[in-house]
């Protein structure tokens, strides 16, 4: 039987060992992520997040941060989540199949110098890898948010922000970090904030 407390315990030490690794190693990554975004927006360009699961709660959580505000009020910022239009999901899901589920929306959305932000913890998920390959197609510029070593998102997305773990919580746990640290940078090096 688990001890309650015990476990409160050991879940928090591989919290804190985790984001202790994640601001060891992303700290170059996140710089060029950031710069990424910031020339997206300034050119006039949007961000486009996706993700199953969790990561698809992430992706909606961000858009939202951007376009509507982070920590003050502020003009919005251009950002959507290819996980909130259940009629778009399940057509798609259900007339081309699941791998499609963002690619098909990527093709309809998305133009040369928009940014795709990815989010999995495996990078391994046949839609999320589909999306990636048609964001490139287009000439959307990949990024992700990873873990478990990045899997076949490496090579497709650049930078990929890669949490130094293989335990999905805690890769969890640093893709909101990041993403809303991310976020707020963004506000700051637009101006749109003091």
């Amino acid at each position: 039987m688990i001890d309650p407390a015990t476990y409160f315990e050991a879940e928090f030490d591989e919290h804190e060992a985790v984001a202790a690794a994640t601001r060891r190693a992303l700290s170059e990554p996140f710089s060029r992520m950031l710069d990424i975004w910031v020339s997206a927006i300034e050119a006039g360009n949007k961000i486009v997040f996706f993700g199953n699961g969790g990561s698809a709660g992430d992706a909606q959580h961000l858009a939202t941060e951007l376009t509507v505000r982070y920590k003050q009020d502020r003009p919005p910022i251009a950002a959507i989540a290819l996980t909130t239009d259940t009629s778009a999901l399940t057509a798609i899901g259900n007339d081309l199949g699941f791998e499609q589920l963002f690619a098909r929306q990527i093709t309809a959305l998305c133009r040369p110098g928009d940014v795709a932000v990815a989010i999995s913890t495996s990078g391994t998920s046949p839609n999320i890898i589909a999306g990636l390959k048609e964001a490139r197609r287009l000439g959307v510029v990949t990024t992700a948010l990873g873990g478990k070593g990045g899997g076949a998102m490496v090579g497709l997305a650049d930078p990929v922000l890669v949490v130094p773990s293989d335990t999905t919580a805690r890769i969890q746990e640093m893709h909101i970090t990041l993403g809303q640290m991310l976020c707020g940078a963004l506000e700051l090096r637009l101006g749109l904030v003091t």
